[in-house]
């Protein structure tokens, strides 16, 4: 088993809150790893709401279920019980222990209505995305506070493992990752969406018909990192805008797409403030977009916006365990100056972070950073452009170009050496 960075995380949490909550698209590997916790603590019980005796019992008697269980519990695809969040609250309030009920989904239950509302205060939340670049490879990224430090980019050891082409196709799916070819990979995909649009999907929207969901899917895929255009969207989709918006939505919820916020402030300046959209696994954008490596090599003009969600969704993975753990926002200008991504901290200080998918890079390329340092002043920390060359090359004091294998090379260390150091 591949371990997964967030495990300590989930660990410490489990040590002082009651409950906490590990979410995340299906087959992510949240089963497997809340296993091999509830496994490290004897005592703990494991049910899972696949299982439809144990689901209609949590319906019939939430209350009666609950204390049915041991001291401490897993309880795996809880948004298919809405009934038992009511019943954990009173459970909790009752006898407020740490560790007491680790919950998993596969819908995000923040967007259910009046479910999260019922936890508020006792529950703490953990994502589980794909796997990171650096689970693949074995080793525990620190990018992300590496980018806020004071030492400008470095990297010491030359790369190994598969070509940037290839990773960003093949995308972080534990069972995809490990598929021998291409075509499988593809028809793992397609059986994917399939089991989860017409299950998962259904059982929130409470309806049989969905069948414009994989044609709304295909064109947000077919768009990468594009700002969120509801009316472009009603059109290509043919829905009501009523109808999009729920739509939408539902893919939210089972983490299939996310937004990313435009960073502003109050800089006496015109920003753009529409989000823009992905999916959140690479691998998955590009078998709908029915992109190959071949296609790729030969047309780059198709690659820009897969690799910049590619290393959008590396960033957001690492944050789960980074010390900095900032915000991620994109930027971008009226007058056309944008960024990529805007990291901010809590304290203030700002890394900005432009994607390209050339080989080299150019002064032109810093615009929008420069554009962000002058705006921003003091708090911009840092600008990086990262791009599919191997060099790191200062573009000034708080520039540089640096490869994209810097998400898991710059501030590494080995994941059996840190994960036993926070044990």
């Amino acid at each position: 088993m591949i371990p997964r960075h967030l495990a300590a995380r989930v660990r410490r949490a489990l040590a002082d809150r009651p409950v906490v909550l590990l979410h995340g698209a299906r087959q992510v590997g949240k089963t497997t790893l809340t296993r091999a916790l509830a496994g490290a603590t004897p005592v703990r019980q494991y049910v899972t709401f696949d299982d439809l005796t144990a689901m209609a019992a949590a319906r019939g008697d939430p209350a009666g279920f609950l204390a049915g269980l041991g001291r401490r519990a897993v309880l795996d695809e809880v948004q298919r019980v809405p009934e038992l969040f009511v019943a954990i609250k009173a459970a909790v309030d009752r006898e407020r222990r740490p560790g007491r009920f680790l919950l998993t989904g596969s819908a995000n239950v923040l967007m259910l209505p009046d479910l999260s509302a019922a936890l508020v205060g006792r529950m703490e939340i953990a994502t589980l995305w794909p796997f990171s670049q650096g689970e693949i490879a074995g080793v525990m990224e620190g990018f992300i506070d590496a980018a806020f430090g004071a030492a400008p980019p470095t990297l010491e050891s030359s790369t190994t493992g598969p070509s940037l082409i290839d990773r960003v196709l093949g995308g972080g799916f534990p069972e995809a990752v490990a598929m021998a070819s291409a075509e499988r990979r593809g028809a793992w995909f397609e059986a994917y969406l399939t089991t989860l649009l017409s299950r998962d999907v259904r059982d929130l929207a409470r309806i049989e018909g969905l069948a414009e969901l994989p044609r709304l899917l295909a064109l947000i895929a077919a768009r990468p990192m594009a700002l969120l255009n509801h009316a472009e969207l009603v059109r290509s989709a043919g829905l009501a805008p009523s109808t999009l918006k729920r739509y939408f939505a539902l893919l939210e919820a089972v983490f299939l797409v996310r937004t990313l916020a435009p960073w502003h402030v109050n800089l006496g300046k015109r920003l753009v403030k529409t989000p823009k959209v992905l999916l959140v696994d690479s691998g998955l954008a590009a078998h709908l977009m029915g992109l190959d490596a071949a296609r790729v090599r030969s047309d780059r003009t198709t690659f820009g916006g897969l690799l910049e969600s590619f290393v959008t969704m590396e960033i957001l993975k690492q944050v789960g365990w980074s010390a900095t753990a900032p915000a991620l926002y994109h930027f971008r200008s009226h007058a056309g100056d944008e960024v990529d991504l805007v990291l901010e901290r809590r304290s203030g200080p700002l890394v900005g972070i432009e994607v390209k998918s050339a080989a080299s890079v150019t002064a032109s390329d810093f615009r929008g950073l420069r554009a962000l340092e002058e705006a921003t002043g003091r708090r911009f920390h840092r600008g990086l452009v990262l791009y599919a060359g191997s060099e790191v090359i200062p573009f000034g004091p708080r520039l540089f170009a640096a490869p994209v294998e810097a998400l898991w090379r710059w501030g590494a260390r080995a994941a059996s050496e840190t994960h036993r150091s926070r044990q």
